[in-house]
């Protein structure tokens, strides 16, 4: 009966005490070791984690901010560091042609028909001539032909009747041949540095405040513009001279014909290149 009781009594006990020990159990572990492995956690992490140093931005000042520089400025620049094109006065011009003549073609055995004698001022007076209308042969910077011109004589019931020899025209072969030759780029090249030195002798005409450029393009449209006759003309000679029969002809200007007597064949090739300087003239104004 005691013992029985006893037994009783000590059941409750024992079950409070695994409860009370296994409580006693989960607070140890949530409030201790819990706390000790979230310690261990954080100090592991911030061992980890590298210090972070603030970067300090410098100050911006005027001084300091350098100016864009501009595709024009470097342009600028660039054309400023071009050398300086150092010419010869006009009196001593002279010697600066005959020096470079002979690399403006490869023709040099034709340079002898070149008047190496006041070659700029010559130019610009046969040029200013031309444009007029007009030949100044005393101011012509190549050499007169030494063969004349000649007709031929056709037998007519009326009498002889005078035809443009057209084998005449062979006489302006050399000349046309020297034009062919040159380098239409240098020519326009040396035009364009000389060009101080032409308005100079341009001014001394009587003429200081115009462009020779325009009397230059006027001489070069004059031969582009000429038109030569499809048929021979035909002549006549009342005097030691001869003349053109046909009135529309005769009434041509001496320029207009000298043109007409270089021949059909001559005229078309100074007219492509003439055409060809006129056009490089022109890019470079």
């Amino acid at each position: 009966m005691s013992t029985k009781n006893t037994e009783q009594k000590q059941t409750p006990w024992a079950i409070i005490a695994v409860i009370i020990a296994t409580v006693i159990a989960l607070v140890i572990y949530f409030y201790v070791i819990a706390d000790e492995d979230n310690s261990s956690d954080t100090v592991a992490t911030t061992a980890v984690a590298p210090v972070q140093t603030p970067v300090l931005e410098p100050e911006i000042t005027p001084e300091l901010i350098e100016p864009e520089i501009t595709t024009e400025q470097v342009e600028e620049e660039i054309v400023e560091l071009e050398p300086e094109i150092l010419l010869p006065t006009l009196d001593e011009s002279d010697t600066w042609f005959s020096t470079k003549l002979p690399t403006l073609t490869w023709r040099k055995e034709l340079l002898k028909m070149v008047v190496t004698e006041d070659i700029i001022r010559r130019f610009v007076v046969f040029t200013d001539n031309f444009s007029q209308g007009t030949l100044a042969y005393e101011h012509t910077p190549l050499i007169t032909p030494s063969e004349k011109f000649t007709a031929l004589e056709e037998p007519t019931n009326n009498g002889i009747k005078l035809q443009w020899d057209e084998s005449s025209t062979r006489r302006f072969s050399n000349y046309v041949d020297l034009l062919r030759s040159m380098d239409s780029e240098t020519l326009v090249k040396w035009y364009v540095e000389l060009k101080p030195l032409i308005d100079q002798a341009y001014g001394e005409l009587g003429y200081p405040e115009q462009d020779f450029t325009e009397v230059l393009h006027n001489a070069i449209t004059k031969v582009l513009d000429m038109e030569i006759p499809k048929t021979q003309p035909e002549l006549e000679r009342l005097s030691v001279m001869y003349k053109y029969k046909d009135p529309s002809l005769e009434s041509l200007d001496d320029a207009e014909k000298l043109l007409l007597r270089l021949g059909k064949e001559n005229l078309l090739v100074i007219k492509s290149v003439l055409l060809e300087i006129n056009e490089k003239l022109a890019r470079s104004r």
